[in-house]
């Protein structure tokens, strides 16, 4: 029972938030998942690892697949999006976290960004 009354809870909370707080909690998860895949990594768990990646990938390619190319800022989000999944690649290839830990800075001011760009939208 209380599982279900959660998983109620997890669904409404993700119907109702808008597109910003959205945006951020799949930032989130990229972050989440690059770091899981950086911790299986060095573990040598190139299972869990690959997994991690891929999802982190599967993300970031919803998030290209969402731009508006109306909006100059696309065009340079869609080559960020496009160098974070390279280094996606190369590090799931080769079995080796330095790619990651290369553009966890990089995701991080992101997500941030888009996170003051959200709280400033809502204030308007």
């Amino acid at each position: 029972m209380l599982v279900n009354s959660y998983e109620r809870y997890k669904q409404q909370s993700v119907m109702t938030m808008t597109q910003g707080e959205m945006l951020i909690k799949l930032w989130d998860e990229i972050l989440k998942q690059l770091n899981s895949g950086v911790i299986f990594i060095d573990k040598r768990d190139f299972s869990q690892s690959n997994k991690a990646l891929q999802k982190a990938q599967r993300i970031i390619n919803h998030l290209r697949a969402t731009l508006n190319f109306n909006y100059e800022m696309s065009n340079d989000l869609d080559a960020l999006y496009e160098f974070f999944n390279s280094k996606i690649v190369e590090a799931n290839i080769h079995k080796n976290s330095n790619p990651i830990e290369e553009i966890l800075s990089m995701v991080t001011e992101l997500r941030d960004s888009f996170a003051q760009a959200e709280r400033s939208a809502r204030m308007k």
